[in-house]
């Protein structure tokens, strides 16, 4: 099984920065693919980027060009970089992580292992 517990998560305004983490423990040589996904209020969940072990990223249109996934393999940690924030990107936001290459898609929430979220909120 893989832990997972995400940080980094806080109140910030539009246009700015911040970095999430995600730190993973267990057995996390065994994954193929990790991924952030998101839920704001009242909407349905949505995957937004994805690694894969061969480094390999995706992301969804929402997000692309503004947010980055990264790992650092040495340190067991997820990150999702995120830069000119907006309101709409306001939400509770979740690491995952699966052990089989079939889950290695945009749908990140689906993966067998999830961790219980950090908020960001972003103000106009």
């Amino acid at each position: 099984q893989v832990q997972l517990v995400e940080s980094g998560g806080e109140s910030v305004q539009a246009g700015g920065s911040l970095r999430l983490s995600c730190a993973a423990s267990g057995y996390t040589y065994r994954t193929v693919c990790m991924g952030w996904f998101r839920q704001a209020p009242g909407k349905e969940r949505e995957g937004i980027a994805l690694i894969d072990h061969a480094g390999n990223t995706r992301y969804a249109d929402s997000v692309k060009g503004r947010f980055t996934i990264s790992e650092d393999n040495a340190k067991n940690t997820l990150y999702l970089q995120m830069i000119n924030l907006k309101p709409g990107d306001t939400a509770m936001y979740y690491c995952a992580a699966s052990y089989y290459s079939s889950a290695c898609g945009l749908r990140v929430y689906g993966m067998e292992y999830r961790g219980k979220g950090t908020l960001v909120t972003i103000s106009s």
